[in-house]
């Protein structure tokens, strides 16, 4: 008896099998159409994005990188001017670099550069313009370039604006190496805010969570005069 039913449960089990492939084939049969362009887009659009990385996106990215060597040079040598808008021969400069090429990762690049070169030859307003369109994962260098919008912000007379960078970039940095750098920054422009307690608070943060850092080694008298201006 129990041959039979398993023997009966087989046979059904067959029979929806089949019902689902016939009803798979005959979707198939009627949709052939739709079914063929829908494998033709998809076809069309694996090609588009292979032949945009191989055909468009590789050659920019060489290309760009290229444009930018000349320019790395004269930055290296401080001639920020040059760095900036070219020497009139064979390099353009960061500035036609960022237009031509600023979707590749040296176009992304020539942002921070051109930031560099504004705040170094004094325009603040520039400087923070390409600095804060620089995009950058990186541990050290995204909490830098924050950190140097601080400076910026600070040096074109907005100081509550630059301790907000300052802290943001030490927060981001959240290491020995940068972090304390970037607090101190802040300490000290708390205090020429006369904004005492914060100082406080920012230069024992180094001293109690950046312990083994350069900065700590003398935050104490920091601490210390800010305490006695309160």
């Amino acid at each position: 008896m129990a041959n039979k039913e398993t023997k009966k449960g087989i046979a059904n089990a067959e029979q929806e099998v089949g019902e689902i492939v016939s009803r798979s084939e005959q979707f198939i049969e009627n949709n052939k159409k739709n079914i063929t362009f829908g494998i033709i887009a998809i076809a069309i659009i694996i090609g588009s994005i292979l032949g945009y990385h191989h055909l468009y996106s590789v050659p920019k990215n060489k290309n760009a990188a290229v444009a930018i060597f000349k320019g790395e040079q004269y930055f290296m040598k401080d001639s920020f001017n040059l760095a900036l808008n070219g020497n009139g021969v064979d390099y353009d400069g960061f500035e036609y670099i960022i237009k031509q090429y600023g979707s590749t990762k040296p176009g992304n690049l020539a942002k921070a550069y051109a930031g560099v070169c504004y705040y170094k030859t004094g325009d603040m307003e520039s400087a923070i313009k390409h600095l804060k369109s620089f995009k950058s994962n990186d541990d050290n260098i995204s909490p830098a370039i924050i950190g140097l919008i601080g400076d910026c912000y600070v040096e074109s007379g907005d100081v509550k604006g630059g301790i907000s960078y300052f802290e943001k970039a030490a927060a981001k940095a959240n290491n020995d190496f940068l972090s304390p750098v970037y607090l101190k920054k802040a300490g000290i422009a708390y205090e020429s805010l006369q904004q005492y307690d914060n100082a406080v608070k920012a230069y024992t943060t180094i001293k109690e969570k950046y312990a083994a850092s350069m900065e700590a080694m003398d935050i104490e008298k920091y601490i210390i005069r800010a305490q006695a201006k309160k």
